[in-house]
């Protein structure tokens, strides 16, 4: 496992972004673990979320491309620091937006948030984490209004390696949808296999009973592939 993949699921257990329990997801899983991106909150821990982002896009995509799309509301300051921090990291001015909920009619008009969108432009879509791939639906059909630019793809902080829709996971799913590429920075194997031996405070961070709860959760919605 690459260096910078421990490093952010480190990350993101000092952020308490990853927690470990007994929870309920959006679409009504009882899961054992749960990503809460909204604890990221300050400048620091976004501006290094940022740089753990542009590794998992340079290593995936590279740098050919012109546009990193963020959904709202989430994936609105995620565009941000990952841009920043390819532009800091790599000199490459990387353009960043977002969609608006409600389309302004006044002023800088439009859907979009940040640089506009034109023919010819590649884009890269960024996002928390994705279970059922709500969003990205909801997401390129906004992207392909603005004019004839090229997806290139998806990534995501975590692939949670779970179910969509079907049989195959959400990230499977879009890949095969919509022809587009999919990446994470970290995937919830590597998570695990990270963090099964380790302890923090004189504990485990996963117990027998967690990792016996884990495996039960991915019998009932692990992914085929």
């Amino acid at each position: 496992m690459e260096a910078y993949k421990k490093e952010f699921i480190e990350f993101m257990l000092d952020c308490q972004v990853l927690k470990f329990g007994d929870f309920v997801t959006k679409s009504g899983r009882k899961t054992p673990f749960f990503i809460n991106t909204g604890f990221y909150r300050d400048g620091l821990q976004l501006a290094k979320l940022g740089r753990f982002y542009a590794k998992a896009i340079e290593a995936k995509f590279g740098l050919d491309f012109d546009v990193l799309f963020g959904p709202a509301y989430k994936g609105i300051p995620l565009t941000v620091a990952a841009t920043m921090a390819i532009g800091e990291e790599t000199g490459k001015a990387i353009r960043y937006t977002s969609n608006r909920k409600e389309v302004k009619d006044h002023g800088d008009k439009g859907i979009l948030l940040g640089s506009p969108i034109k023919d010819g432009d590649r884009v890269v879509i960024i996002e928390d984490v994705t279970t059922a791939g709500t969003s990205i639906r909801e997401t390129v059909p906004i992207l392909k209004a603005q004019g004839d630019v090229d997806i290139l793809g998806l990534v995501v902080s975590v692939d949670r390696m779970e179910r969509g829709t079907g049989t195959k996971s959400a990230l499977k799913e879009i890949e095969e949808t919509f022809g587009l590429k999919t990446t994470a920075i970290v995937t919830m194997a590597e998570v695990i296999e990270c963090l099964k031996d380790q302890e923090r405070d004189g504990k485990k961070v996963l117990t027998d009973e967690l990792l016996a709860a884990i495996d039960a959760y991915y019998k009932q919605y692990g992914a085929e592939e």
